[in-house]
């Protein structure tokens, strides 16, 4: 029992520890971050230089990250390129090594390919080898999870979860991956950036939340012809370069982007995203604002979303 509750102060201490963004905690305007992950933290961070510059805050980041890039395969690649193999130097001719080497990073992000984020088994034991490679290369950096978001309502498959098969909803997905990625921070001791349960939030209130549009028939559609998408945190449906009508409910569009950038923003800096005036000029002025609450809520733990059972 006494263990049990250890790690439960250990959790809270961990989850709250960045409430106040790093930058306040430091005394430092400027924060180096270096990201390991995949066209996820590539979302994520697409915003992000605008808003920091936006709170008067210097952000320089580098990355490491390739397209469905698991917490394995970045381990794999690592020892790959330790063992002089060149198929170590994945990121564009380069090892993680020789770019976390490349300079003195603040922070370094991890985070679970979304396809496995809600499998606790697929973090093991690679975000701990990860963890301990980048404090070996980086001691003083401070090593964070970002929480990935669940995928869009009307995904035709979800996570996968512990024990096998798949989360069989988006909340399900939510849920089985924040259990996961907590699951993991709180055995390493690492903070967490909440995307994943702002992008659940925005989907609770009925202001924000996207809806499916009932009435189109995608196998009937002409170009330009596309639904309603109001308020879709996911790209969704579009034409790709073929002219041929494309669904994709795993990558965040330009709203999503923001809403994620704007998490990342309160996390780091611990500023309130809530003044600022820059957003994507394809989101509406409305939806920017109630965005901007939502992450500010979130990131700050004033607005601790429900797991139900």
């Amino acid at each position: 029992m006494k263990n049990c509750a250890h790690r439960i102060i250990v959790l809270l201490l961990l989850l709250t520890s960045f409430s106040t963004g790093y930058t306040q905690e430091t005394g430092k305007k400027t924060v180096r971050l270096f990201l390991i992950g995949n066209s996820f933290s590539q979302n994520a961070t697409r915003y992000l230089p605008q808003l920091a510059r936006e709170g008067g805050f210097t952000l320089s980041i580098g990355r490491a990250e390739l397209g469905g890039c698991s917490l394995q395969r970045h381990w794999e690649l690592a020892e790959a390129a330790e063992a002089g193999d060149p198929k170590g130097k994945a990121y564009n001719g380069k090892s993680l090594k020789e770019l976390l080497g490349s300079g003195t990073w603040d922070v370094v992000t991890l985070q679970q390919a979304s396809i496995l984020s809600g499998d606790s088994n697929t973090y093991k034991p690679y975000a701990r080898k990860l963890v301990e490679y980048i404090h070996h290369l980086q001691p003083t950096a401070t090593i964070v999870l970002h929480q990935t978001w669940p995928y869009r309502t009307d995904a035709p498959s979800f996570t996968q979860i512990s024990g096998g098969g798949h989360a069989l909803s988006a909340e399900a997905m939510w849920k089985q991956s924040r259990a996961a990625y907590h699951t993991t921070a709180a055995a390493l001791q690492l903070p967490l950036i909440p995307v994943g349960d702002a992008f659940f939030a925005a989907q609770q209130k009925s202001s924000t939340t996207f809806k499916k549009d009932s009435a189109f028939k995608p196998g009937q559609a002409v170009a330009p012809e596309l639904p309603n998408q109001a308020h879709s945190l996911h790209v969704g449906y579009f034409y790709n370069k073929k002219k041929e009508l494309d669904l994709d409910t795993h990558h965040a569009s330009e709203a999503g982007c923001y809403l994620a950038g704007l998490v990342w923003y309160k996390f780091l800096f611990g500023a309130s995203p809530v003044q600022i005036v820059f957003k994507p000029d394809a989101v509406e002025d409305g939806f920017a604002k109630a965005l901007r609450v939502i992450a500010d809520s979130v990131a700050s733990g004033t607005d601790q979303v429900q797991v139900r059972r």
